[in-house]
């Protein structure tokens, strides 16, 4: 098994994860494999401890764990992400992704999905069922994010946006990250639009076994939209703009599909606006109680 070229490299950021990331690496090393993979990780200057662990795990798995620790917030500075981090120095063939935060449950899990990805050569981007579960309890499942067929393709990511598939479940050929266009770097979340520029780049597998768990309310990017006006104006403004740009870096392959999306958008963006007045205006249980009758609604 050569080290120096690992099948997998593995993606991590984190910031401030001390409560989540040992489970997260614990995930990592667990993977029973035929083949070597490598942990890229890059922490953005946390200060509650998270790199004291992560030296912790690079000194007992030092040809596994390999770490970035920065000394000063980068997020802060508008430079951020695995995009930035962790691909350019990722030497495996495919790309996993799991943040700090987050955390594997199978063992197989890697062995399946490159699996997945050898039996099928025109496959880009291999994902599988995810639970998701409260940040405060690990035990107790919010949801399930699965699907009910075995294969897809860049419309379906289009029209399934973020939430399509979790971050953490994502396995896909490096090279189609090799070179990473502008909208996607300025895009205010990082799961959909790597989603759409690997999409492009074959059929999506997906694998129905549950092997990853996503927390729920850990204090990500996306909690803080339909918190006032100008944080979730600023959210969706920027996810058109991705669009646009995906759009026009596409050569308009996809035109009538974003329209759709970016219809389908803007809709949720004014029920969002909505949200916020009611939360600002006529108080939290007000809004929740609304909130709660939406969903029953939708169901």
């Amino acid at each position: 098994m050569n080290i120096s070229q690992p099948t997998v490299s593995i993606s991590c950021i984190t910031y401030n994860h001390a409560a989540y990331i040992r489970k997260c690496l614990d995930g990592f090393i667990m993977q029973e494999t035929t083949f070597s993979f490598e942990v890229l990780i890059h922490d953005d200057a946390s200060t509650d401890g998270t790199e004291q662990i992560i030296r912790e795990y690079e000194q007992k798995y030092p040809n596994i764990i390999k770490p970035i620790y920065e000394k000063e917030n980068q997020w802060r500075k508008g430079i951020g992400g695995s995009a930035v981090f962790n691909f350019p120095r990722a030497k495996g063939k495919y790309i996993a992704m799991c943040e700090g935060d987050d955390y594997w449950t199978d063992s197989l899990k890697l062995q399946k999905q490159v699996e997945m990805m050898e039996m099928h050569n025109n496959c880009a981007l291999c994902f599988h069922a995810t639970k998701c579960v409260r940040a405060s309890d690990t035990d107790i499942v919010y949801n399930i994010i699965s699907k009910s067929q075995q294969r897809f393709n860049i419309h379906d990511l289009i029209l399934g946006g973020g939430g399509f598939m979790a971050t953490n479940s994502m396995l896909f050929k490096s090279e189609f990250v090799r070179n990473i266009p502008q909208w996607m770097l300025d895009c205010p979340v990082g799961d959909l639009p790597l989603m759409l520029l690997v999409g492009c780049g074959g059929d999506i597998f997906y694998i129905n076994d549950i092997m990853s768990a996503y927390r729920v309310g850990a204090g990500g990017y996306t909690s803080i939209v339909g918190q006032n006006f100008l944080k979730t104006s600023k959210h969706y403004k920027g996810i058109f703009r991705m669009f646009d740009g995906f759009d026009e870096w596409s050569k308009m392959n996809y035109h009538d599909t974003v329209l759709l999306r970016k219809k389908q958008l803007r809709k949720q963006y004014y029920k969002e606006l909505v949200m916020c007045f009611m939360k600002k205006f006529l108080g939290e249980n007000f809004y929740f109680k609304v909130h709660s009758i939406y969903r029953e609604h939708k169901k």
